[in-house]
């Protein structure tokens, strides 16, 4: 018979669990074979050690199925030991609510606390009104905490962000900018807690007046779909009107199909051209496709939020929907070993490191799409939990700071370098990001 002890044991230097098999030598011999696949679980490595002789290590990490077939009966018992100890290995932990409220909670109460008044103007190279783009979408992201963390100071401060802009938009109501437009989202949800007239007027008034009108070239930089298409999803929702999805297909099909010829999607690669400008012959200095992180996290958001309030009975819902799977599976695969993602996602040397606004969106999607069964758990589980681990513990500050932000722009050579104390041009955004990414973090089960 043979005698095996199969007790996992942990390296006191290295930190790795492994379970030792001391084989005894039959004449009928053994055959121990493990199956590799790509789902990661904690460093786990099997070895096969004889009575005497070194360790051989016969699997190590990145272990899904793990089989061991045995010529007697007696060690179909290990087998199963073996196969329970690396199934709990590979189950992954998420987080308790309370842990992810936590460094949530902080970083807002750092912005709330450095920008107590909503309405203040933002300065930088120039003043700007505090209803731009970037505020806007740091709005979100508190709606989307006000959503699992249902604070009255969350509601009041984002009240008071719309009461002191008038409800309106930087441009009125005439803008076509999606730019402009990305504070409606927020302006809607507030309406639809409260429905007080005055909070949809405007940016009902505005969108209508790009429904109405024949022109469809307007989000020609893929950053506009998550400014603007979630607004058109809310209206139609809000008005039982399916122009506004209509008109929101129709400029989302000439970005993707036809701006500039071929439009800004790729098809083969799953990502998006941040605009015209970026499409080949342009390339990285090493010849590669210039994917900006933070411009597909756009997309990614953009569908996310829209699929929220878009109809399943919509036609285009099921493009939508794939365009977010294709994505998603583009982005698995270049994920970085610390959990976050390049700025520029098919070239590591091309201003490659860590960066957290890229890294939140794609978290946020992962995340929303297995909280809605879009997305295989097993597949995404892992990657999202590691990114939003390496996010609490690498880029959030003690005092609330969020570090490794790119500044404003539109490439990933800009803002740089992004570093843990570096300071974006604008602070907002990057935490709105991270608030979307927890949200979808809190839901899960």
């Amino acid at each position: 018979m043979y005698k095996c002890a199969a007790q996992p044991e942990r390296n006191s230097s290295t930190g790795a669990w492994y379970i030792n098999l001391n084989l005894y030598r039959k004449k009928s011999g053994i055959i121990l074979r493990a199956l590799h696949h790509h789902a990661k679980c904690k460093r786990l490595t099997f070895c096969h050690r004889p009575l005497s002789g070194c360790y051989r290590t016969i699997g190590d990490a990145h272990l899904h199925n793990i089989a061991f077939y045995f010529s007697s009966y007696m060690n179909r018992f290990l087998l199963l030991v073996v196969i329970v100890f690396a199934v709990s290995c590979r189950a992954q932990k998420i987080p308790s609510r309370d842990a992810v409220l936590t460094p949530m909670r902080l970083t807002n109460a750092y912005f709330m606390n450095k920008w107590p008044d909503a309405g203040k103007s933002i300065i930088t190279n120039r003043e700007r009104p505090s209803n731009i783009w970037t505020r806007g979408v740091y709005y979100e992201g508190l709606m989307a905490l006000y959503g699992v963390d249902p604070k009255k100071e969350y509601y009041d401060y984002a009240v008071q962000w719309g009461d002191k802009h008038n409800w309106n938009m930087r441009n009125g109501i005439k803008t076509r900018n999606a730019d402009d437009q990305c504070c409606g989202q927020t302006y809607i949800d507030l309406y639809l807690i409260d429905k007080q007239p005055e909070r949809i007027q405007n940016i009902k008034a505005c969108i209508d007046n790009m429904v109405q009108s024949e022109k469809k070239n307007d989000w020609h930089w893929i950053d506009a779909f998550q400014m603007a298409m979630p607004v058109f999803a809310r209206l139609g929702v809000v008005y039982n009107d399916t122009s506004y999805f209509r008109k929101m297909y129709d400029m989302y099909s000439h970005t993707k199909y036809n701006l500039a010829g071929t439009g800004l999607y790729n098809k083969t690669h799953g990502l998006w051209y941040r605009d015209s400008t970026f499409r080949p012959p342009v390339k990285t200095p090493a010849g590669k496709d210039i994917y900006w992180s933070r411009g597909n996290g756009w997309v990614v958001a953009a569908l996310v939020r829209t699929l929220e309030f878009l109809p399943k009975s919509d036609p285009h819902y099921n493009e939508y929907l794939q365009d977010f799977k294709d994505m998603c599976a583009a982005l698995l695969p270049l994920q970085r070993e610390d959990g976050y993602w390049n700025a520029s996602l098919h070239d590591p040397e091309h201003y490659g490191g860590k960066e957290t606004t890229g890294t939140s969106l794609f978290t946020y999607g992962f995340v929303w799409g297995l909280n809605n069964g879009h997305l295989n758990r097993k597949t995404y589980l892992a990657p999202a939990l590691k990114a939003w681990d390496a996010m609490v513990k690498e880029s959030v500050h003690p005092t609330g700071f969020l570090g490794y932000v790119q500044g404003t722009g539109e490439d990933p050579s800009d803002g740089q370098p992004v570093t843990y104390t570096s300071k974006p041009d604008f602070e907002d955004y990057g935490l709105g990001c991270f608030l979307l990414a927890g949200s979808e973090i809190y839901k899960l089960k």
